[in-house]
Protein backbone atom coordinates (compact mmCIF):
# COMPACT_ATOMS: atom_id res chain seq x y z
CA UNK A 1 0.00 0.00 0.00
CA UNK A 2 2.91 1.97 -0.25
CA UNK A 3 1.46 5.84 -1.85
CA UNK A 4 4.87 6.98 -2.94
CA UNK A 5 4.06 10.19 -2.19
CA UNK A 6 3.16 11.96 1.11
CA UNK A 7 -0.18 13.88 -0.43
CA UNK A 8 -2.61 14.84 2.26
CA UNK A 9 -5.63 14.52 -0.14
CA UNK A 10 -7.10 12.22 -2.31
CA UNK A 11 -8.26 14.79 -5.16
CA UNK A 12 -6.54 16.37 -7.61
CA UNK A 13 -8.36 19.90 -9.44
CA UNK A 14 -6.85 20.55 -12.82
CA UNK A 15 -7.85 22.88 -15.94
CA UNK A 16 -6.85 21.54 -18.63
CA UNK A 17 -5.72 23.37 -22.35
CA UNK A 18 -8.28 22.61 -24.66
CA UNK A 19 -8.03 21.08 -28.22
CA UNK A 20 -7.65 22.75 -30.93
CA UNK A 21 -6.16 22.34 -34.57
CA UNK A 22 -2.93 22.77 -33.43
CA UNK A 23 -3.22 20.72 -30.35
CA UNK A 24 -4.77 17.67 -31.23
CA UNK A 25 -4.01 15.66 -28.30
CA UNK A 26 -6.14 12.98 -27.54
CA UNK A 27 -8.74 13.27 -24.14
CA UNK A 28 -6.37 10.49 -22.54
CA UNK A 29 -3.38 11.21 -22.71
CA UNK A 30 -4.75 14.81 -22.56
CA UNK A 31 -5.43 14.66 -18.78
CA UNK A 32 -2.81 12.09 -17.87
CA UNK A 33 -0.01 14.38 -19.30
CA UNK A 34 -1.94 17.14 -17.06
CA UNK A 35 -1.55 14.90 -13.85
CA UNK A 36 2.14 13.37 -15.08
CA UNK A 37 2.98 17.24 -14.95
CA UNK A 38 1.30 17.62 -11.31
CA UNK A 39 2.55 14.61 -9.93
CA UNK A 40 6.12 15.35 -10.64
CA UNK A 41 6.65 12.99 -13.54
CA UNK A 42 5.06 10.11 -12.14
CA UNK A 43 2.82 8.04 -14.27
CA UNK A 44 -0.93 8.04 -13.82
CA UNK A 45 -3.57 5.26 -15.25
CA UNK A 46 -7.19 5.46 -15.91
CA UNK A 47 -9.46 2.28 -16.19
CA UNK A 48 -11.42 1.95 -19.55
CA UNK A 49 -14.47 2.45 -17.92
CA UNK A 50 -13.39 6.12 -17.26
CA UNK A 51 -11.49 6.13 -20.32
CA UNK A 52 -15.03 5.61 -21.95
CA UNK A 53 -16.84 8.73 -20.54
CA UNK A 54 -13.82 11.34 -21.06
CA UNK A 55 -15.89 12.89 -24.83
CA UNK A 56 -18.51 13.39 -22.76
CA UNK A 57 -17.47 14.55 -19.26
CA UNK A 58 -14.17 16.61 -20.49
CA UNK A 59 -16.07 19.33 -23.04
CA UNK A 60 -19.42 19.15 -20.07
CA UNK A 61 -16.76 20.75 -17.72
CA UNK A 62 -14.90 22.97 -19.68
CA UNK A 63 -11.80 20.67 -19.26
CA UNK A 64 -12.17 21.86 -15.45
CA UNK A 65 -12.24 19.01 -13.77
CA UNK A 66 -11.41 17.13 -10.04
CA UNK A 67 -9.67 13.85 -10.01
CA UNK A 68 -9.14 11.44 -7.23
CA UNK A 69 -6.14 9.57 -7.18
CA UNK A 70 -4.48 6.31 -5.28
CA UNK A 71 -1.25 4.85 -5.68
CA UNK A 72 -0.47 1.69 -6.41
CA UNK A 73 1.61 -0.71 -7.90
CA UNK A 74 4.15 1.55 -8.90
CA UNK A 75 1.66 3.99 -10.17
CA UNK A 76 -1.23 6.46 -9.91
CA UNK A 77 -4.70 5.66 -10.94
CA UNK A 78 -7.42 7.85 -11.27
CA UNK A 79 -10.80 5.93 -9.19
CA UNK A 80 -12.79 8.95 -9.69
CA UNK A 81 -14.00 12.56 -11.94
CA UNK A 82 -16.27 15.23 -11.39
CA UNK A 83 -15.89 18.15 -12.85
CA UNK A 84 -14.85 21.64 -10.70
CA UNK A 85 -17.85 23.35 -10.50
CA UNK A 86 -20.19 20.35 -9.76
CA UNK A 87 -21.45 20.93 -6.18
CA UNK A 88 -21.34 17.83 -5.10
CA UNK A 89 -18.19 16.08 -3.78
CA UNK A 90 -16.41 12.75 -4.51
CA UNK A 91 -16.77 10.54 -1.72
CA UNK A 92 -15.37 7.51 0.18
CA UNK A 93 -16.45 4.45 2.38
CA UNK A 94 -15.05 3.40 5.69
CA UNK A 95 -16.16 -0.17 6.58
CA UNK A 96 -15.76 -2.34 9.42
CA UNK A 97 -16.53 -5.85 8.51
CA UNK A 98 -17.19 -7.49 11.68
CA UNK A 99 -18.22 -11.23 12.51
CA UNK A 100 -21.19 -10.12 13.82
CA UNK A 101 -21.86 -6.32 12.88
CA UNK A 102 -21.30 -4.18 9.73
CA UNK A 103 -20.61 -1.01 10.34
CA UNK A 104 -20.60 1.45 7.28
CA UNK A 105 -19.30 5.34 7.18
CA UNK A 106 -19.88 7.85 4.20
CA UNK A 107 -17.60 10.37 3.76
CA UNK A 108 -16.82 13.67 2.10
CA UNK A 109 -13.43 12.55 0.27
CA UNK A 110 -12.52 16.55 0.10
CA UNK A 111 -13.39 17.81 3.60
CA UNK A 112 -13.71 14.16 5.86
CA UNK A 113 -16.81 15.39 6.50
CA UNK A 114 -19.20 12.24 7.80
CA UNK A 115 -22.02 12.30 5.51
CA UNK A 116 -24.10 9.26 6.93
CA UNK A 117 -23.24 6.71 9.05
CA UNK A 118 -25.23 3.11 9.63
CA UNK A 119 -24.41 -1.05 10.45
CA UNK A 120 -26.56 -3.86 9.85
CA UNK A 121 -26.00 -7.31 11.40
CA UNK A 122 -23.90 -9.64 9.48
CA UNK A 123 -26.08 -11.59 7.27
CA UNK A 124 -23.35 -14.91 7.02
CA UNK A 125 -25.01 -15.00 11.24
CA UNK A 126 -27.49 -17.61 9.77
CA UNK A 127 -24.56 -19.88 8.42
CA UNK A 128 -23.20 -19.43 12.27
CA UNK A 129 -22.62 -17.22 14.56
CA UNK A 130 -18.64 -17.49 14.71
CA UNK A 131 -15.74 -17.87 11.52
CA UNK A 132 -15.40 -21.14 12.78
CA UNK A 133 -18.84 -22.19 11.59
CA UNK A 134 -18.93 -20.23 8.08
CA UNK A 135 -15.35 -21.59 7.42
CA UNK A 136 -16.30 -25.47 7.64
CA UNK A 137 -19.68 -24.02 5.41
CA UNK A 138 -17.22 -22.76 3.13
CA UNK A 139 -16.28 -26.35 2.14
CA UNK A 140 -19.25 -27.38 1.32
CA UNK A 141 -20.67 -27.14 -2.26
CA UNK A 142 -21.39 -23.81 -3.49
CA UNK A 143 -20.82 -22.63 0.11
CA UNK A 144 -18.03 -20.03 -0.49
CA UNK A 145 -20.20 -18.76 -3.07
CA UNK A 146 -23.17 -18.39 -0.59
CA UNK A 147 -21.09 -16.79 1.90
CA UNK A 148 -19.77 -14.20 -0.33
CA UNK A 149 -22.94 -13.43 -1.90
CA UNK A 150 -24.75 -12.91 1.55
CA UNK A 151 -21.71 -10.07 2.24
CA UNK A 152 -21.69 -8.54 -0.74
CA UNK A 153 -25.98 -7.91 -0.99
CA UNK A 154 -25.70 -6.78 2.33
CA UNK A 155 -23.20 -4.32 1.76
CA UNK A 156 -24.83 -3.20 -1.41
CA UNK A 157 -28.50 -2.64 0.23
CA UNK A 158 -26.20 -0.51 3.11
CA UNK A 159 -24.79 1.69 0.57
CA UNK A 160 -27.60 2.48 -1.79
CA UNK A 161 -29.27 3.30 1.66
CA UNK A 162 -26.78 5.68 2.77
CA UNK A 163 -26.43 7.03 -0.57
CA UNK A 164 -30.43 7.50 -0.56
CA UNK A 165 -30.15 9.36 2.49
CA UNK A 166 -26.97 11.84 1.94
CA UNK A 167 -28.93 12.63 -1.49
CA UNK A 168 -25.85 11.24 -3.83
CA UNK A 169 -25.42 8.46 -6.08
CA UNK A 170 -23.41 5.51 -5.40
CA UNK A 171 -21.13 6.40 -8.31
CA UNK A 172 -19.66 9.59 -6.22
CA UNK A 173 -17.85 6.60 -3.86
CA UNK A 174 -14.80 7.30 -5.44
CA UNK A 175 -12.43 5.41 -2.72
CA UNK A 176 -13.34 2.23 0.37
CA UNK A 177 -11.21 1.27 3.13
CA UNK A 178 -12.15 -2.41 4.83
CA UNK A 179 -10.80 -3.15 7.91
CA UNK A 180 -12.11 -6.67 8.86
CA UNK A 181 -10.55 -9.82 10.38
CA UNK A 182 -8.65 -12.00 8.34
CA UNK A 183 -11.66 -14.75 7.86
CA UNK A 184 -14.12 -11.82 7.18
CA UNK A 185 -11.78 -10.42 4.22
CA UNK A 186 -11.04 -13.96 2.61
CA UNK A 187 -14.98 -14.66 2.58
CA UNK A 188 -15.50 -10.86 1.24
CA UNK A 189 -13.14 -11.54 -1.57
CA UNK A 190 -14.14 -14.91 -1.82
CA UNK A 191 -10.83 -16.52 -1.38
CA UNK A 192 -11.10 -20.23 0.19
CA UNK A 193 -10.38 -19.88 4.16
CA UNK A 194 -9.92 -23.52 4.93
CA UNK A 195 -6.22 -23.31 5.34
CA UNK A 196 -6.87 -20.33 8.18
CA UNK A 197 -7.87 -22.86 10.82
CA UNK A 198 -5.65 -26.14 9.37
CA UNK A 199 -2.04 -26.37 11.27
CA UNK A 200 0.02 -24.22 10.26
CA UNK A 201 -2.59 -21.80 10.04
CA UNK A 202 -2.08 -20.01 6.75
CA UNK A 203 -3.85 -17.52 4.86
CA UNK A 204 -4.36 -16.97 1.29
CA UNK A 205 -3.37 -13.61 1.09
CA UNK A 206 -1.53 -11.62 3.62
CA UNK A 207 -1.84 -7.87 2.01
CA UNK A 208 -4.93 -7.72 -0.22
CA UNK A 209 -3.71 -4.41 -1.33
CA UNK A 210 -5.88 -2.16 -3.72
CA UNK A 211 -8.31 -3.29 -5.98
CA UNK A 212 -11.11 -2.30 -8.29
CA UNK A 213 -14.49 -2.14 -5.76
CA UNK A 214 -16.74 -3.66 -9.13
CA UNK A 215 -14.81 -6.70 -9.18
CA UNK A 216 -15.21 -7.19 -5.71
CA UNK A 217 -19.03 -6.91 -6.34
CA UNK A 218 -19.59 -3.41 -4.50
CA UNK A 219 -22.05 -1.50 -6.28
CA UNK A 220 -19.80 2.18 -6.19
CA UNK A 221 -17.96 4.31 -8.88
CA UNK A 222 -16.55 2.04 -12.22
CA UNK A 223 -12.93 3.21 -11.42
CA UNK A 224 -13.62 3.10 -7.78
CA UNK A 225 -10.62 1.52 -5.50
CA UNK A 226 -11.10 -0.53 -2.40
CA UNK A 227 -8.60 -0.45 0.15
CA UNK A 228 -8.18 -3.42 2.10
CA UNK A 229 -6.31 -3.27 5.22
CA UNK A 230 -3.59 -6.17 5.49
CA UNK A 231 -3.66 -9.25 7.80
CA UNK A 232 -0.82 -10.38 9.90
CA UNK A 233 -1.31 -14.61 10.35
CA UNK A 234 -5.00 -16.68 10.70
CA UNK A 235 -6.36 -14.59 14.02
CA UNK A 236 -4.85 -11.67 13.39
CA UNK A 237 -6.72 -9.54 10.81
CA UNK A 238 -6.86 -6.04 9.37
CA UNK A 239 -9.27 -4.67 12.18
CA UNK A 240 -6.71 -4.67 14.80
CA UNK A 241 -4.00 -2.84 12.33
CA UNK A 242 -6.72 -0.46 11.32
CA UNK A 243 -6.91 0.09 15.80
CA UNK A 244 -3.21 0.47 15.93
CA UNK A 245 -3.51 3.64 13.00
CA UNK A 246 -6.00 4.93 15.00
CA UNK A 247 -4.68 4.88 18.43
CA UNK A 248 -1.15 5.95 17.77
CA UNK A 249 0.16 2.87 19.17
CA UNK A 250 3.05 2.52 16.98
CA UNK A 251 4.27 6.27 17.54
CA UNK A 252 4.40 5.78 21.37
CA UNK A 253 7.24 6.96 23.18
CA UNK A 254 5.76 4.61 26.13
CA UNK A 255 4.58 0.91 25.94
CA UNK A 256 0.95 0.12 25.89
CA UNK A 257 -1.04 -2.72 25.19
CA UNK A 258 -4.10 -2.48 22.41
CA UNK A 259 -7.08 -5.29 22.80
CA UNK A 260 -10.06 -5.91 20.78
CA UNK A 261 -12.58 -8.50 22.10
CA UNK A 262 -15.00 -9.94 19.90
CA UNK A 263 -15.12 -13.38 18.33
CA UNK A 264 -11.61 -13.43 19.59
CA UNK A 265 -9.54 -11.24 21.67
CA UNK A 266 -6.25 -9.75 19.57
CA UNK A 267 -3.50 -7.95 21.40
CA UNK A 268 -1.02 -5.82 20.21
CA UNK A 269 1.65 -4.52 23.02
CA UNK A 270 4.45 -2.44 21.67
CA UNK A 271 5.82 1.57 20.98
CA UNK A 272 7.01 3.38 18.06
CA UNK A 273 10.49 1.21 18.40
CA UNK A 274 8.29 -2.16 18.04
CA UNK A 275 5.34 -4.31 17.87
CA UNK A 276 4.24 -7.52 18.96
CA UNK A 277 1.09 -9.47 18.51
CA UNK A 278 -1.15 -12.63 19.35
CA UNK A 279 -4.85 -13.39 19.21
CA UNK A 280 -7.18 -16.40 20.80
CA UNK A 281 -10.26 -17.76 21.13
CA UNK A 282 -11.32 -15.44 24.35
CA UNK A 283 -14.69 -13.84 23.01
CA UNK A 284 -17.37 -15.83 22.28
CA UNK A 285 -18.77 -16.32 25.90
CA UNK A 286 -18.69 -12.22 25.18
CA UNK A 287 -19.57 -11.02 21.93
CA UNK A 288 -23.26 -12.20 22.22
CA UNK A 289 -23.76 -12.77 26.25
CA UNK A 290 -24.33 -16.24 27.17
CA UNK A 291 -25.87 -19.24 25.62
CA UNK A 292 -29.44 -19.06 26.58
CA UNK A 293 -29.86 -15.50 27.05
CA UNK A 294 -27.44 -13.84 24.58
CA UNK A 295 -28.07 -10.69 22.84
CA UNK A 296 -25.95 -7.91 20.88
CA UNK A 297 -25.95 -4.95 22.39
CA UNK A 298 -29.52 -3.90 21.66
CA UNK A 299 -32.68 -2.22 23.39
CA UNK A 300 -33.92 -4.48 26.12
CA UNK A 301 -30.27 -5.99 26.40
CA UNK A 302 -29.36 -5.85 30.00
CA UNK A 303 -25.75 -4.40 30.32
CA UNK A 304 -25.26 -3.32 33.83
CA UNK A 305 -25.69 -5.35 37.02
CA UNK A 306 -25.62 -4.47 40.62
CA UNK A 307 -25.88 -6.87 43.47
CA UNK A 308 -26.77 -5.27 46.98
CA UNK A 309 -27.69 -5.62 50.62
CA UNK A 310 -27.72 -8.23 52.77
CA UNK A 311 -30.65 -9.66 50.56
CA UNK A 312 -28.83 -9.27 47.89
CA UNK A 313 -31.42 -7.70 45.70
CA UNK A 314 -30.77 -7.20 42.05
CA UNK A 315 -30.61 -4.07 39.86
CA UNK A 316 -30.61 -4.56 36.46
CA UNK A 317 -30.04 -1.34 33.69
CA UNK A 318 -30.78 -2.29 30.34
CA UNK A 319 -30.49 -0.44 26.90
CA UNK A 320 -32.95 2.23 26.63
CA UNK A 321 -34.47 1.50 29.20
CA UNK A 322 -36.36 -1.13 27.27
CA UNK A 323 -37.44 -4.64 29.02
CA UNK A 324 -35.31 -7.44 29.60
CA UNK A 325 -34.64 -9.38 26.58
CA UNK A 326 -31.43 -10.55 27.81
CA UNK A 327 -27.73 -10.01 28.61
CA UNK A 328 -24.83 -8.44 26.73
CA UNK A 329 -21.07 -9.13 26.86
CA UNK A 330 -20.66 -6.25 29.31
CA UNK A 331 -23.91 -7.42 31.30
CA UNK A 332 -22.70 -10.92 31.66
CA UNK A 333 -19.28 -9.33 33.17
CA UNK A 334 -20.82 -7.19 35.52
CA UNK A 335 -23.18 -10.18 36.68
CA UNK A 336 -19.93 -12.57 37.10
CA UNK A 337 -18.65 -9.66 39.02
CA UNK A 338 -21.39 -8.83 41.38
CA UNK A 339 -22.07 -12.39 41.66
CA UNK A 340 -17.95 -13.24 42.79
CA UNK A 341 -18.22 -10.13 45.49
CA UNK A 342 -21.39 -10.79 47.28
CA UNK A 343 -20.69 -14.40 47.74
CA UNK A 344 -22.82 -15.90 45.11
CA UNK A 345 -20.48 -17.91 43.02
CA UNK A 346 -17.32 -19.05 44.36
CA UNK A 347 -13.45 -18.94 43.13
CA UNK A 348 -14.60 -21.48 40.90
CA UNK A 349 -17.16 -19.82 39.32
CA UNK A 350 -19.88 -22.65 41.27
CA UNK A 351 -23.07 -21.43 42.59
CA UNK A 352 -23.39 -20.90 46.30
CA UNK A 353 -26.63 -22.46 47.03
CA UNK A 354 -27.23 -20.71 50.76
CA UNK A 355 -26.33 -17.29 49.36
CA UNK A 356 -28.67 -17.25 46.30
CA UNK A 357 -31.21 -18.26 47.96
CA UNK A 358 -34.65 -18.58 45.78
CA UNK A 359 -33.32 -17.21 42.83
CA UNK A 360 -31.51 -20.22 42.47
CA UNK A 361 -33.73 -22.78 40.52
CA UNK A 362 -33.70 -25.85 38.69
CA UNK A 363 -34.78 -26.45 34.84
CA UNK A 364 -34.50 -29.39 33.56
CA UNK A 365 -32.56 -30.89 35.93
CA UNK A 366 -29.94 -27.74 35.59
CA UNK A 367 -29.42 -25.27 38.45
CA UNK A 368 -30.19 -21.68 37.22
CA UNK A 369 -29.70 -18.49 38.47
CA UNK A 370 -32.72 -16.11 37.59
CA UNK A 371 -31.64 -12.18 36.79
CA UNK A 372 -34.88 -11.04 35.84
CA UNK A 373 -38.49 -12.34 36.91
CA UNK A 374 -40.86 -13.71 34.32
CA UNK A 375 -43.36 -10.74 34.85
CA UNK A 376 -40.39 -7.78 34.43
CA UNK A 377 -39.20 -9.27 30.64
CA UNK A 378 -39.72 -8.20 27.40
CA UNK A 379 -41.21 -11.91 26.76
CA UNK A 380 -42.81 -12.88 29.78
CA UNK A 381 -40.50 -15.62 30.54
CA UNK A 382 -37.80 -14.91 33.30
CA UNK A 383 -33.84 -14.98 32.29
CA UNK A 384 -31.66 -17.23 33.75
CA UNK A 385 -27.81 -17.83 33.97
CA UNK A 386 -26.81 -21.52 34.10
CA UNK A 387 -23.97 -23.17 35.45
CA UNK A 388 -22.42 -24.20 31.61
CA UNK A 389 -23.35 -20.51 30.81
CA UNK A 390 -20.81 -19.45 33.93
CA UNK A 391 -18.35 -22.10 32.75
CA UNK A 392 -18.05 -20.67 29.87
CA UNK A 393 -17.61 -16.96 30.39
CA UNK A 394 -14.39 -18.29 33.30
CA UNK A 395 -12.81 -20.18 29.98
CA UNK A 396 -13.09 -16.93 27.91
CA UNK A 397 -11.71 -14.72 31.08
CA UNK A 398 -8.85 -17.07 31.61
CA UNK A 399 -7.87 -16.98 28.18
CA UNK A 400 -8.28 -13.77 27.59
CA UNK A 401 -5.77 -13.00 30.95
CA UNK A 402 -3.47 -15.76 30.01
CA UNK A 403 -3.35 -13.95 26.60
CA UNK A 404 -2.23 -10.58 28.23
CA UNK A 405 0.23 -12.86 30.45
CA UNK A 406 1.91 -14.21 27.78
CA UNK A 407 2.13 -11.84 25.52
CA UNK A 408 3.90 -9.62 28.45
CA UNK A 409 5.93 -12.02 29.43
CA UNK A 410 7.72 -12.18 26.05
CA UNK A 411 8.92 -8.71 26.54
CA UNK A 412 10.01 -9.25 30.03
CA UNK A 413 6.66 -7.63 31.77
CA UNK A 414 4.01 -8.24 33.43
CA UNK A 415 0.31 -7.47 32.86
CA UNK A 416 0.19 -4.96 35.86
CA UNK A 417 3.24 -3.06 34.65
CA UNK A 418 1.01 -1.61 31.76
CA UNK A 419 0.84 2.26 31.65
CA UNK A 420 -1.60 2.27 29.16
CA UNK A 421 -4.66 -0.20 28.16
CA UNK A 422 -6.65 0.69 24.82
CA UNK A 423 -9.58 -1.32 25.02
CA UNK A 424 -11.42 -1.69 21.60
CA UNK A 425 -14.84 -2.44 20.52
CA UNK A 426 -18.20 -2.61 21.70
CA UNK A 427 -15.97 -4.47 24.84
CA UNK A 428 -13.98 -1.69 25.17
CA UNK A 429 -16.68 1.23 24.71
CA UNK A 430 -19.40 -0.16 27.37
CA UNK A 431 -17.45 -2.45 29.69
CA UNK A 432 -16.98 -1.93 33.13
CA UNK A 433 -13.41 -2.21 33.91
CA UNK A 434 -13.66 -2.65 37.80
CA UNK A 435 -15.94 -5.67 36.87
CA UNK A 436 -13.89 -7.37 34.16
CA UNK A 437 -10.83 -6.57 36.89
CA UNK A 438 -13.23 -8.42 39.38
CA UNK A 439 -13.46 -11.44 37.66
CA UNK A 440 -9.79 -11.61 36.62
CA UNK A 441 -10.28 -10.69 32.91
CA UNK A 442 -8.18 -7.84 32.37
CA UNK A 443 -5.33 -6.48 35.01
CA UNK A 444 -5.50 -5.15 38.04
CA UNK A 445 -4.37 -1.58 36.97
CA UNK A 446 -5.51 2.01 38.05
CA UNK A 447 -8.74 2.57 36.31
CA UNK A 448 -7.28 5.86 34.31
CA UNK A 449 -4.81 3.21 32.40
CA UNK A 450 -7.99 1.92 30.53
CA UNK A 451 -8.74 3.70 27.49
CA UNK A 452 -11.77 2.50 25.39
CA UNK A 453 -10.95 3.35 21.55
CA UNK A 454 -14.51 2.48 20.79
CA UNK A 455 -14.70 0.94 17.04
CA UNK A 456 -11.35 1.41 16.14
CA UNK A 457 -11.69 -0.88 13.22
CA UNK A 458 -13.57 2.18 11.80
CA UNK A 459 -12.16 4.91 12.88
CA UNK A 460 -8.92 3.05 11.62
CA UNK A 461 -10.39 3.28 8.06
CA UNK A 462 -12.17 6.36 8.34
CA UNK A 463 -8.36 7.78 9.12
CA UNK A 464 -7.12 6.33 5.89
CA UNK A 465 -10.22 8.08 3.86
CA UNK A 466 -8.78 11.30 5.87
CA UNK A 467 -4.77 11.08 5.51
CA UNK A 468 -4.27 9.81 2.55
CA UNK A 469 -0.37 9.50 3.59
CA UNK A 470 -1.39 7.09 6.57
CA UNK A 471 -1.53 4.55 3.91
CA UNK A 472 2.11 3.96 4.14
CA UNK A 473 1.68 3.52 8.16
CA UNK A 474 -0.52 0.69 6.82
CA UNK A 475 2.40 -0.74 5.49
CA UNK A 476 4.61 0.00 7.78
CA UNK A 477 2.75 -1.27 11.10
CA UNK A 478 1.73 -4.59 9.59
CA UNK A 479 5.66 -5.12 8.66
CA UNK A 480 6.76 -3.83 12.10
CA UNK A 481 4.58 -6.70 14.13
CA UNK A 482 6.39 -9.67 15.69
CA UNK A 483 3.24 -12.23 15.56
CA UNK A 484 2.98 -14.77 18.57
CA UNK A 485 1.07 -18.36 17.17
CA UNK A 486 -0.57 -19.13 20.87
CA UNK A 487 -2.21 -22.65 19.19
CA UNK A 488 1.22 -23.80 19.68
CA UNK A 489 2.58 -22.01 22.63
CA UNK A 490 3.09 -24.29 25.98
CA UNK A 491 3.15 -21.02 27.95
CA UNK A 492 0.18 -20.69 27.06
CA UNK A 493 -1.85 -23.45 27.81
CA UNK A 494 0.44 -23.60 31.29
CA UNK A 495 -1.05 -20.49 32.50
CA UNK A 496 -4.37 -20.93 30.82
CA UNK A 497 -5.33 -23.46 34.08
CA UNK A 498 -4.11 -21.07 36.62
CA UNK A 499 -6.48 -18.04 35.35
CA UNK A 500 -9.90 -20.84 35.76
CA UNK A 501 -10.41 -19.08 38.95
CA UNK A 502 -11.94 -16.04 40.34
CA UNK A 503 -10.12 -13.57 40.26
CA UNK A 504 -6.89 -15.91 39.51
CA UNK A 505 -5.16 -18.96 41.98
CA UNK A 506 -2.83 -15.95 42.58
CA UNK A 507 -4.57 -13.64 44.25
CA UNK A 508 -1.40 -11.37 44.79
CA UNK A 509 -1.93 -10.87 41.04
CA UNK A 510 -4.73 -8.74 41.69
CA UNK A 511 -4.65 -6.65 44.94
CA UNK A 512 -8.10 -4.46 44.47
CA UNK A 513 -9.76 -7.70 44.44
CA UNK A 514 -11.65 -8.49 47.59
CA UNK A 515 -12.37 -12.05 48.08
CA UNK A 516 -15.75 -12.85 50.09
CA UNK A 517 -15.26 -14.58 53.24
CA UNK A 518 -17.33 -16.98 52.58
CA UNK A 519 -16.08 -17.99 49.24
Amino acid sequence: METGDSRNAWIEALELAPPSLSDNTADQERLLGALQKRLGGAVAQLDLSLVATLPKLLRQWDYALRCALVFDSDAWHVCGLTGMADPQSLCGLAIDLGTTRIVLSLLNLETGQVLQEDSFDNPQGDIGPDVLTRIHYADEEDGLRHLNRLVVDGLNGMIADLCQRAEIGSDRIVLVALAGNTAMTHLFMGLDPRWIIREPYIPVVNRPGIRLAVRLGLEVAAGARILIFPNIGSYFGGDLIAGILYSDLDRRERTALLVDVGTNAEVVLGDQNWLIACAGAAGPALESGVSRIGTTARPGAIDQVRISGAKRSFEIRTIDNAPPVGICGSGVIDLAAQLFASGMIDIQGRFVAPACGARLIKTDGEARLVIAQADTTATGEALTIGQADLDSLIRSKAAMYTILETITEAVGMTPGQLPTFFVAGTFGAFIDPRSAITIGMLPDLPLDCNRPLGNSSLEGAKKVLRQPQSLERVDRIRDRISYMELNVNQAFMNRFSAAKFLPHTNPELFPSVRIPESV
